[in-house]
């Protein structure tokens, strides 16, 4: 019997495994399963072809993407999650950067602004879900994609099982996974997925990838395993089977490409639709444009405008329906700055700003408030979470398109509504027929221009029963025992929603216009999008219902924070209700009314109890005050030192290292001997000076070097201490490859009379490093193309060349080896705030070639109370130059003159607030130049909760 009994039991629950969500195990187990409806040990999380859930309730995953790498100010990454959650999203995609953390093999720094800890501690707090993405390569348009620097002088491909590699990416993940682990969900943490390597779609290993996982689990990662798709959903192999597949594939799509002076462009990187990878799992928009890099130069405005709410209604709401995703990661919500050395060279600069819905200053756009009123919807109604294709209304005018989901245990259908072309701008309207539980209803839809909506019905909303709708859905609360709801339309479109009711409700029009019909259960009310509407129901056997209709703009005035309805104040950070009184943290920018809908009779603010007033709508309503004016000091007091001793022939280099390879890793040769690959010699980031030495023959004429800088970059040239010009350093191009035969070359004439036969010449080249390649094809010829001289000659001479090279000191534990370069300041610490510069001359803004420090001090009084996103701004200037910027010893970007970018954020935490700050500039000129002023600007004046 106890034999029969055991192997009923292991009957029954093969029978469950059959039909449960798959829940992610170490790889010791089978993956273990269990119902998302059925009790288990808590915590854990789960999935099935529909979506996760979490402790058993099913989640729309609707993710910001934010890397806190690229604001190195931990004190504001609370401001920047606090506004992701406030824009609708219940979790962010977190890349953790091995390059960034590791500055040497064997040496990985987890403290000051890589406190990673800190970052997850405040995912779980603010209640985000993570999707924990370490790579070991991220990309992120990041130098060298994230891996380490010192990696490209170790043997074996990179993102392969090469002993080498593997040897140093288990070396990162055994340091990360402990740390993601300890957050998971799981243990009482934020992380609920964890994304195995990324975008790994070219030259791929599935040995690598298979490695990865066991490694995660080997360290305790037991939440499902995901992997994003890059480029194109055809790509092989997509991780969904096999050696190396994940829990959970997903795919990236960009489908408006990254041409930001082509902003009317329409899909041109195709339709958008996330493509379900297994059966097994969610359909997964791992990483959808939510912004674009600047690749053309055009400014990261016009980037917001190509990726700006017309395409994210059109893309955005396809993607919902006609994909049936669940699982959204949106890339970027907050892009953030390439401060010190962090920008990959070819596709960015210092801003990564990335067009995105929360501005690099941290500001709010018009695609962060299209962000909220979709986000809203999504993590609202919960039906969404499980829908399979069903029947769309039918319309009568082929110019208005329809597609439907519809959700099998409660019946609650969402329906895309759209232009059966995605680029036409086209104004079309017709007559669109829902097939409800309740009845058959005709009703006329418009769509103006660019655009898309996103219809319910047959959906129990809080204590209602929405039968159709031809108004979107933003929200809706139950607060005290009755239902607010807010539905928003296009300005000066009409509209119709129709509620169920046993009896005739009683309907009050609060504010607005609307008229209300009532025939056989059907409560149905007729409005214009104009304004705010406010509807009072009541009775009809069903809770109290106050009904809020909009336009887009009035729908942005809303905030749904921590299950409370606020409207008014430029952002709600909290919302909290106890007894009669309502606390919010809320900033503003000016003077103006908050209204809390919630049953309580005392309203505060930032800690600050309001005067409030009782309305019709059953809200307080108070009046918020705006922020006080202020005023930045002006930059005065200047001061300059000449900094390019290095040029000088009797500057003493017998520190230096001597460059005598005669071989390296990379699987770029050089031309000429030794070697003189900057990071061979372990000076991996910013600019690098060489001298070389050599006896003059009589025969010199030229000077022949090839440099690889990356794009953007120059280096210059000087002999004897005599400026012999510059010139462009090579960058990669994929057509470059496998070797670009002169990449970067210079030819420099050496001036009659300048060298003596017989005497030693000293040739000194400053090489500038803009970054290093990615490798997002897995190909060590691109990810392994030096930095710095790559080959050096005297034409026509005998003359042996003997070299040496110097670069950054990387011992700034605070700041990080991305912060500084090889300058003779940067090694001296001029970039300091302890330096002394007393004896440093009154400045002149007239520079030669070559490098010109300058320094000054600035004190700040800000309002504690207040947030001020601060910019370095340059104006003016003639000649070719480039200036580093330096605020406290922090590296917050380079400007190039007559490049895209003049105004340079300096973070809060970096900046001080309230102290004095210490600015200097590292002017590198290629030729006689007059520097820009300089200024500090606010970008923005809050009145905010800090």
């Amino acid at each position: 019997m106890r034999r029969t009994a055991a192997l009923l039991s292991a009957l029954l629950v093969s029978l469950s495994l059959l039909a449960a969500p798959a829940t992610a195990q170490p790889p010791a187990q089978p993956p273990a399963q269990a119902s998302a409806q059925t009790s288990a040990p808590s915590p854990r999380v789960t999935y099935d072809r529909h979506s996760v859930s979490v402790d058993g309730r099913r989640v729309l995953l609707w993710a910001g993407e934010f890397h806190y790498f690229r604001l190195p100010s931990p004190e504001l990454w609370r401001d920047v999650l606090e506004k992701i959650k406030a824009a609708g999203f219940n979790g962010v995609s977190l890349y953790f950067h091995w390059g960034y953390h590791s500055p040497a093999p064997g040496r990985y720094d987890f403290t000051g602004v890589r406190d990673v800890d800190r970052l997850l501690r405040l995912t779980k707090e603010l209640g985000l879900h993570v999707v924990a993405r370490p790579g070991p390569y991220i990309n992120a348009e990041t130098t060298g994609g994230g891996l380490p620097a010192w990696l490209k002088n170790v043997p074996g491909r990179a993102r392969s099982s090469d002993p080498g590699y593997t040897r140093a990416y288990r070396e990162w993940l055994d340091r990360i996974n402990p740390v993601i682990a300890r957050h998971q969900h799981t243990r009482g943490g934020s992380v609920i997925l964890y994304n195995a390597e990324n975008e790994y779609a070219a030259n791929t290993d599935p040995a690598y990838m298979e490695d990865i996982k066991k490694r995660a689990r080997a360290a305790g990662i037991d939440v499902p395993i995901t992997h994003n798709q890059c480029c194109d959903a055809s790509w092989t192999p997509k991780w969904a089977e096999g050696e190396g597949a994940v829990d959970i594939p997903g795919v990236d799509d960009y489908p408006q490409g990254f041409n930001c002076r082509e902003t009317d462009v329409w899909g041109v990187w195709g339709p958008g639709l996330t493509e379900r990878l297994s059966e097994k799992a969610p359909a997964y928009a791992a990483e959808y444009q939510a912004g674009a890099i600047d690749q053309q130069n055009a400014g990261y405005d016009k980037c917001r405008e190509l990726t700006g709410p017309a395409f994210m209604k059109v893309y955005y709401k396809s993607n919902l329906v006609a994909s049936g995703a669940t699982m959204f990661g949106y890339y970027m919500a907050f892009g953030g700055t390439n401060w010190g050395r962090l920008a990959q060279p070819n596709d960015v600069y210092t801003s990564y700003d990335y067009g995105a819905p929360i501005t690099e200053n941290r500001q709010l756009t018009a695609k962060y408030d299209e962000f909220r009123r979709q986000g809203y919807l999504a993590t609202t109604v919960a039906p969404l979470t499980r829908t399979d294709p069903a029947t769309a209304p039918a319309s009568d005018d082929a110019a208005v398109h329809t597609e439907s989901r519809a959700n099998p245990d409660d019946g609650t259908r969402i329906t895309l509504v759209r232009h059966p072309d995605r680029t036409t701008n086209a104004d079309a309207s017709a007559n669109v027929t829902w097939k409800t539980a309740t009845g058959t209803h005709t009703l006329p839809v418009r769509l103006k221009g660019r655009d898309a909506k996103l219809l319910l019905s047959d959906y129990a909303m809080g204590g209602q029963r929405l039968a159709v709708s031809t108004s979107e859905l933003l929200t809706h609360t139950r607060p005290g025992g009755r239902d607010v709801a807010v539905l928003y339309g296009t300005e000066g479109v009409p509209g119709t929603t129709i509620l169920r009711y046993a009896s005739a409700p009683t309907v009050k029009v609060l504010e607005g216009e609307a008229r209300a019909s009532y025939a056989g259960g059907d409560l149905r009310l007729d409005y214009t999008h104009r304004g705010l509407t406010r509807v009072r129901i009541t009775g009809g056997g069903r809770p109290p219902l106050l009904l809020m209709l909009g336009t887009e703009a009035e729908a942005a005035r809303f905030w749904r924070v921590d299950g409370t309805l606020v409207r008014g104040t430029d952002l709600v950070r909290s919302a909290r209700t106890a007894g009669t009184t309502a606390d919010l943290r809320a900033d503003t920018a000016k003077a103006g009314p908050v209204e809390v809908f919630a049953p309580v009779r005392r309203l505060r603010l930032n800690g600050r109890t309001l005067p409030a007033r009782a309305t019709p709508s059953g809200s307080l309503l108070a009046t918020a005050p705006g922020p006080r004016p202020v005023r930045l000091p002006g930059l005065k007091g200047w001061r300059m030192a000449a900094g390019a001793p290095e040029a000088d022939p009797a500057f003493d280099d017998s520190g230096w290292t001597v460059a005598d390879r005669t071989t390296t890793v990379s699987p770029h040769k050089p031309k000429t001997l030794p070697v003189l690959y900057a990071d061979d010699y372990g000076y991996h980031h910013g600019h690098v000076w060489y001298r070389g030495r050599f006896t003059a023959t009589g025969d010199e004429t030229t000077v022949k070097l090839n440099a690889i800088t990356g794009r953007g970059g120059v280096y210059q040239v000087w002999l004897n201490g005599r400026p012999l010009g510059s010139a462009a350093g090579g960058e990669q191009k994929d057509a470059d490859a496998p070797v670009n035969p002169d990449p970067g070359p210079g030819t420099f004439t050496i001036p009659s009379g300048l060298l003596e036969k017989g005497k030693e010449a000293v040739l000194s080249v400053l090489v500038e490093n803009m970054g290093h390649n990615d490798d997002w094809t897995a190909d060590d010829l691109r990810h392994k193309q030096p930095r710095g001289l790559v080959a050096a000659a005297l034409p026509g001479s005998a003359a042996a060349l003997t070299w040496r090279i110097q670069g950054a000191r990387g011992d700034d534990r605070a700041r990080g080896p991305l912060n500084t370069g090889g300058l003779h300041g940067e090694r001296a610490g001029w970039h300091l705030p302890g330096h002394a510069d007393r004896s440093w001359g009154r400045a002149s803004w007239r520079v030669e070639p070559g490098v010109t420090w300058y320094r000054t001090t600035a004190g700040l009084n800000l309002p504690k109370d207040h947030d001020v996103p601060v910019v370095l701004r340059v104006r003016g200037g003639t000649g070719k130059y480039r200036a580093l910027l330096f605020v406290n010893g922090w590296n917050m970007g380079e400007y190039v003159a007559g490049g895209v970018q003049r105004d340079f954020t300096l973070p809060a935490g970096v900046l001080r607030e309230r102290g004095r700050n210490t600015l200097a500039l590292a002017v590198v000129a290629q030729e006689p130049a007059t520097v820009g002023s300089l200024s500090l600007e606010p970008v923005a004046v809050h009145r905010a909760a800090r």
